[in-house]
C-alpha cells in the first residue's frame, strides 16, 4: 500500500500499513478499532467455555444451517477519518451455504455475516462501545454480547449509521430469543 511519489500518504493509510505489519505473540489478538490498534492477551478458560456453549447451541438449534468462525478477522466499513476497521470477533456466524470462511487470508469481508459474538474479557469497554459501533456501521444484522462483569447477555439488532437501534438485554440465567435466521431461545444458565 504505497502511494505514488507525488501523493502524500494519509494518516489512515500509514496506520493501516503499520497495523498489517504487526507481529503479535502467539495467542494475542491485534485489531484496528476506530483508528486505534488494540492488542489483547489470550483469553481465560471461562471466556472460551462461554463461547463454546453459545456456538454449540447456535449450530444445533438454528433454523438455517450455520457456519462458525472464531479466528477469522472481519474487514468492516470505513469510519469517518479512520481506515477500515479490522476486528476479530470471538465468534462469527453465517449461513453454511455462503461458505464465507474459505481461503488463507486471515481477514474477510463482512458481507453475508448473520451475527457476531463477543464475550467481555480484559477490555470490556471496547466490546460494549467501540466494537458495537463498528459492527453497526458495517451493517452486521446482529451483535451478541456476553458481559461477564454485568452477568448479562445483550442482543443488538437493527444497525444504524453509528449504532444499533434495537437492544434486548437479559440477566445470565434467563433465555434470550435469537431472531431468524437462528429462530430459537438461547439458554444462558450455563453461562453463569
Amino acid at each position: 500500500m504505497t502511494a505514488m511519489a507525488h501523493e502524500p500518504l494519509k494518516q489512515e493509510d500509514v496506520l493501516l500499513e503499520g497495523f498489517l505489519a504487526l507481529h503479535t505473540p502467539e495467542g494475542f489478538r491485534a485489531e484496528l478499532v476506530e483508528g486505534e490498534i488494540v492488542v489483547t492477551p489470550p483469553p481465560d478458560g471461562d471466556h472460551e467455555d462461554c463461547i463454546g456453549l453459545i456456538v454449540e447451541q447456535v449450530i444445533l438449534n438454528s433454523r438455517t444451517r450455520m457456519q462458525f468462525a472464531g479466528t477469522k478477522g472481519l474487514v468492516l466499513g470505513r469510519g469517518e477519518g479512520f481506515p477500515r476497521d479490522r476486528v476479530i470477533p470471538d465468534g462469527t456466524f453465517a449461513p453454511r451455504d455462503r461458505r464465507l470462511y474459505r481461503g488463507a487470508d486471515p481477514w474477510m469481508p463482512c458481507d453475508g455475516v448473520s451475527m457476531v459474538l463477543e464475550v467481555t474479557s480484559t477490555k470490556p469497554r471496547s466490546d460494549r462501545e467501540a466494537k458495537r459501533r463498528c459492527y453497526a456501521r458495517a451493517g452486521l444484522p446482529l451483535y451478541l454480547l456476553v458481559d461477564r462483569e454485568e452477568s448479562s447477555i445483550t442482543l443488538f439488532s437493527d444497525p444504524g449509521t453509528d449504532d444499533y437501534r434495537g437492544r434486548c438485554t437479559r440477566p445470565l440465567g434467563k433465555p434470550l430469543t435469537l431472531p431468524a435466521p437462528f429462530a430459537f431461545e438461547l439458554e444462558t444458565t450455563d453461562l453463569l
